[in-house]
């Protein structure tokens, strides 16, 4: 087995696309104040993204690396047609659900929202390349698994509940998920292959740790959503706000 596969076989098994928030939500078992708060907390993942894939690239001295980087980040804000930057299709999605999206940008994360954001905003940036780029493989390789369970329950809630809820944000990213993998394909066979030695393996051991830690802090995220952790909020205030 390649240490591609065998790195590929890990998040595809890994608990952060693979627990009870996700069953439950691909089955539409999500109240209106659980959807107030998935979209919600979510927004800040989409919003601060293309700031962490920054962070990754001004940090990356590999140009192979870095070309495969800014593939995914062009590709965050629109491949050019700013109309399609996923953070105003994502706004499109949470107006059609009745939140305001200044409300969002501006409701405190939860806990576990801020330390998955800050846990990939470290790993992103890390000096230690191989670490960055395992964070960074880690995420990409999980999304069409994570998109295959989000839309159908979002289509499940449209049906039955949201009938102008607009899932765009979500079919969009659906499709592209594959060039981003790609992407995080070739960017794994550049340095595996750069120099005489390629990936030392101090390196993988560093690769690893950045796919596991980037996959603990998501799967932290959804069981914050579990778990309905809200200390500072209440669901008469979400309601009022997000109507």
């Amino acid at each position: 087995m390649t240490f591609y596969q065998e790195m590929k076989n890990f998040v595809l098994g890994h608990g952060a696309i693979h627990n009870p928030y996700l069953d439950r939500f691909k089955n539409g078992s999500l109240t209106d104040t659980d959807l107030r708060e998935f979209a919600t907390e979510f927004y800040n993942f989409v919003r601060y993204f293309p700031q962490i894939l920054m962070s990754q690239l001004v940090n990356t001295e590999d140009e192979q690396v870095a070309d495969e980087l800014t593939k995914v980040l062009y590709s965050e804000l629109g491949d050019g047609q700013t109309r399609h930057r996923h953070e105003l299709l994502y706004r499109d999605f949470l107006r059609s659900i009745g939140i305001d999206v200044h409300w969002a940008m501006s409701r405190p994360m939860r806990p576990s929202t801020k330390a998955y954001i800050e846990g990939m905003e470290h790993l992103y940036s890390d000096r230690n390349h191989a670490k960055a780029l395992g964070a960074s493989f880690g995420l990409e390789n999980m999304a069409i698994t994570m998109w295959d369970q989000l839309i159908p329950g979002l289509t499940s809630l449209k049906t039955t509940r949201y009938p102008h809820m607009d899932i765009t944000y979500f079919a969009f990213h659906r499709e592209l998920e594959s060039t981003h993998e790609d992407a995080m394909a070739q960017a794994v066979a550049a340095v595996q292959t750069a120099g005489d030695a390629g990936m030392s393996d101090q390196d993988r051991d560093d690769f690893r740790f950045g796919v596991d830690a980037v996959l603990r802090y998501l799967e932290g995220f959804w069981m914050g959503l579990e778990r309905k952790e809200a200390p500072d909020r209440n669901a008469h205030d979400l309601h009022h706000h997000a109507a």
